[in-house]
């Protein structure tokens, strides 16, 4: 069983955002799969087959910088090991599209990826950064919350499709041979 988390923000307001990158891969996967979510306090969640394992997705509902208390609440749920979590997560660091996969690290100033490293316990867990960019502006909550422009779009659209593929490998290959596929 393996269970990807995408991280975000919950409401139409923040759908289509950098910051949400996590959510829109996850919320992909369930549109290529056919999964409906289920929600509860604290979040969302849905599960299919593929290769024959069973795959749960979920989305923090506490808002980004809360997402380890959500993912610590689903795992009281349904038992999943360390290595079996990949959370998805935008990188400002990180040129725009650039996929970067890892199995283990620090938050890199990210208060999801802190948030989710904190509730673990444990930096020991794989992770798929997606970059954004890092614009030339002063204000990077600006950034990284409004919507992205229509020029954009379809560069994005294949972003996500770029990282649903390092998805469903980390599912079929593992870790390693996707960080080489992909990184």
């Amino acid at each position: 069983m393996k269970l990807i988390v995408g991280l975000g923000n919950p409401g139409e307001k923040y759908k289509f955002t950098p910051h949400n990158l996590g959510f829109l891969v996850v919320e992909t996967l369930a549109e290529n799969f056919k999964v409906g979510f289920k929600r509860k306090d604290k979040f969302s969640w849905g599960e299919f087959k593929f290769q024959r394992e069973k795959i749960l997705l979920l989305k923090p509902l506490t808002f980004m910088n809360l997402s380890g208390i959500a993912l610590v609440d689903f795992l009281k749920i349904k038992k999943v090991g360390q290595e079996d979590i990949l959370v998805i997560c935008d990188d400002i660091s990180l040129p725009l599209g650039k996929i970067r996969l890892r199995g283990r690290g620090s938050d890199g100033g990210h208060l999801g990826l802190r948030s989710v490293i904190e509730k673990l316990g444990t930096k020991d867990f794989p992770r798929l950064r997606i970059g954004i960019g890092k614009p030339g502006i002063e204000d990077l909550k600006e950034y990284i919350l409004e919507r992205f422009s229509s020029e954009d779009e379809a560069k994005i659209k294949q972003i996500i499709e770029t990282a649903v593929k390092a998805v469903l490998s980390f599912i079929k290959d593992g870790l390693e041979k996707t960080m080489s596929r992909f990184n």
